[in-house]
């Protein structure tokens, strides 16, 4: 019983993987990796590229994650002063119904 169990969840798992597209991104990678006239020294590298996996020991991703994080600050104090300065403009404007009286 303990091994049909098993099975059933191995096999819901593998429905699971098929549905969302892994066993289809994995084969197309391995079919590339093994395609390659010159394999590569590290194949875990290679797998790695396709699948969009980053490396933290990048420097250049790390530079570009900093960036990131920095420019979403800017973004957000720019909001943020957009509102206030929105919000003044609103106050010094005069109401709508004064604008057509004139």
């Amino acid at each position: 019983m303990a091994h049909y169990k098993a099975a059933t969840k191995r096999e819901q798992f593998r429905r699971y993987l098929e549905k969302s597209g892994v066993l289809d991104m994995l084969t197309k990678v391995l079919v590339a990796l093994y395609e390659e006239p010159e394999k590569p020294n590290s194949a875990l590298d290679f797998l790695k590229h396709p699948l969009g996996v980053a490396t933290p020991e990048n420097p250049e991703i790390e530079l570009l994650c900093l960036e990131l994080a920095e420019m979403k600050e800017k973004y957000e104090a720019t909001i943020e002063e957009n509102k206030k300065l929105k919000a003044k403009l609103a106050q010094n404007e005069p109401p709508q119904e004064e604008k057509c009286a004139e």
